[in-house]
């Protein structure tokens, strides 16, 4: 027997074109996100991405099981927009030279990803995903740094904190928001520390 039309499996293009609108409705939800932290929202609600993405409330979680799948989406958005910036190592004869490039590294960095990492930041005390993602970040700027430091000055534990502390992202959100400096101010901030610290250990 058979079935009648309304019963009939959906076809393989109905299929495709039901997985293009998802993904194209899960794409204007991260945009969405994205947008409206970068507009200064640093905790936006699914009611608020919603909106902007000009979707349903029940779709956003839908795509997104809760508003930390929304930020594990946006972080991982953010790794691969800076990805070129990480994958090139620190150029530089000496340690001191390669600090200089990765403070001018890092500056890039941290303005790109600044109001998304501000909000998660601001977010990590309510969700257990957001803390661990803080405090692997800060793992790994500390052992990206330490990779670079000679062991006297390794063995120099306020000295090797103190350089950690000015090239960190608390220092430039510092900068940028609490005392409003522009970036190539708040650059130029960085660099001067930095060759205050330098100043202790001769260059070599």
């Amino acid at each position: 027997m058979i079935p009648p039309a309304s019963e009939a499996p959906p076809s393989p293009a109905a299929i495709d074109g039901r997985r293009a609108r998802s993904g194209a409705s899960r794409a204007r939800i991260v945009a969405a996100m994205l947008e409206c932290v970068a507009a200064g929202e640093v905790a936006p609600s699914a009611a608020q991405i919603a909106e902007l993405a000009g979707v349903g409330l029940r779709s956003v979680f839908r795509h997104f099981k809760d508003m930390d799948a929304l930020y594990r989406e946006m972080t991982e958005a953010l790794a691969q927009q800076v990805q070129p910036i990480l994958a090139r190592p620190p150029q530089g004869a000496t340690w001191q030279a390669r600090l200089r490039d990765i403070a001018a590294r890092r500056a890039q960095i941290y303005e790109t990803i600044l109001p998304y990492r501000i909000s998660a930041e601001l977010r990590r005390f309510e969700s257990a995903y957001l803390m661990e993602d803080f405090r692997r970040m800060q793992r790994m700027e500390a052992e990206a740094l330490a990779a670079h430091l000679p062991e006297a000055v390794r063995a120099d534990r306020a000295g090797a904190v103190g350089l950690g502390v000015i090239l960190g992202f608390g220092t430039w959100r510092q900068l940028r928001r609490d005392q409003g400096l522009p970036p190539e101010e708040a650059a130029q901030v960085v660099r001067r520390m930095l060759e205050d610290a330098l100043a202790r250990w001769p260059e070599r």
